[in-house]
């Protein structure tokens, strides 16, 4: 269903992502290639909340018109022209309860899946990795689909403060539980004082690999993402898991554990290109964009322009063409 005009601005109008016509009705979803969906929970924070409004904060950071267009200069791609996208909505969530929003949520990615559409799902907390991940791992072989997880923050403790499904432990519970197998998580971004040396055993004996912020200052992301890539080259998909709090907070400061030190924008952007330019996704998170704690809005236009260059590589590779960027004439 269209619901804005064509020559209204960006700030008029419903706000779906990109302005992309809204689809509530699951039957709608036939023939899409892509699903926007929104997560808006914070239930499972350990500190600052105000992740349950990223979704209307990522959707209300388009600076466009009335009509779904985007070109990317560097590819020479625009990913509305070539892909069907639709926005979803929010999974109806239930404010206080945990356990029934992360039903509600996995219901509703797990829908998208089977409609034969790509989730690309709005936090929310961390925490809804769990039932994300899970919902698209279900529709594969195991073991067949890789996850990379761009975050300051392991996530893999096994409780925090007794919580099991804190936002700080999905990536442990995913791999203990069987969902993927831990070979197949790569993190990236890592910084800061935690997690702890446990933690750290636990992920080593799992199989887990990492990359430091650190490490990414002194090699660079294009010779980190190549061993990212090298490592998952025989996996047959690629779930995107993104923690908006792996960029430094000059970056993004509108998330709830920030932590300096850690990536710019640009090679966020670039990273996120590299893997969707190589690799079959088949889902991606954008997650923990805290909006009471942004400043100009910068977290969620960074959050906005990562889900665009997924888009922008998406359809790329789909259409099998190579990159082709806007070049100065030679006269």
């Amino acid at each position: 269903m269209q619901t804005n005009r064509p020559g209204e601005p960006a700030y008029a109008g419903v706000g779906t992502f990109q302005k992309v016509p809204l689809a509530l009705d699951p039957r709608e979803l036939a023939g899409a290639d892509v699903v926007v969906v929104g997560a808006p929970m914070d239930d499972m924070v350990t500190h600052r909340p105000g992740a349950r409004f990223g979704p209307r904060a990522i959707r209300n950071a388009y600076d466009g018109g009335g009509t779904p267009r985007g070109w990317h200069m560097d590819l020479g791609v625009d990913p509305f022209a070539e892909l069907t996208i639709v926005d979803h909505g929010d999974a109806e969530v239930v404010p206080g309860d945990a356990h029934a929003s992360h039903r509600a949520i996995r219901s509703a990615v797990r829908g998208i899946v089977r409609a034969g559409a790509i989730p690309v799902v709005l936090g929310g907390d961390h925490s809804i990795a769990f039932p994300d991940i899970s919902a698209v791992a279900e529709a594969y072989d195991h073991g067949s689909l890789a996850v990379v997880q761009f975050d300051t923050h392991a996530d893999t403790a096994p409780d925090l403060s007794g919580v099991k499904w804190s936002h700080g432990t999905p990536f442990r519970h995913l791999v203990e539980e069987g969902v993927i197998p831990g070979r197949r998580l790569i993190q990236v971004g890592l910084r800061g004082y935690w997690p702890f040396q446990e933690e750290w055993d636990w992920a080593r004996a799992a199989g887990v690999r990492w990359h430091r912020s650190e490490e990414i200052a002194e090699r660079g992301i294009d010779a980190v993402m190549g061993e990212v890539l090298g490592r998952i080259a025989d996996a047959d998909h690629l779930y995107l898991s993104i923690d908006i709090d792996v960029l430094d907070p000059a970056y993004a400061p509108g998330t709830g554990t920030p932590e300096p030190g850690g990536l710019t924008t640009r090679e966020l952007l670039r990273a996120v290109r590299t893997l969707c330019l190589e690799m079959s996704l088949a889902g991606l998170e954008v997650v923990e964009v805290s909006p009471p704690y942004d400043h100009a809005e910068i977290t969620a236009m960074a959050a906005h322009r990562t889900i665009l260059e997924a888009l922008s590589a998406m359809a790329l590779r789909d259409g099998d063409r190579d990159p082709a960027p806007e070049r100065p004439s030679a006269t």
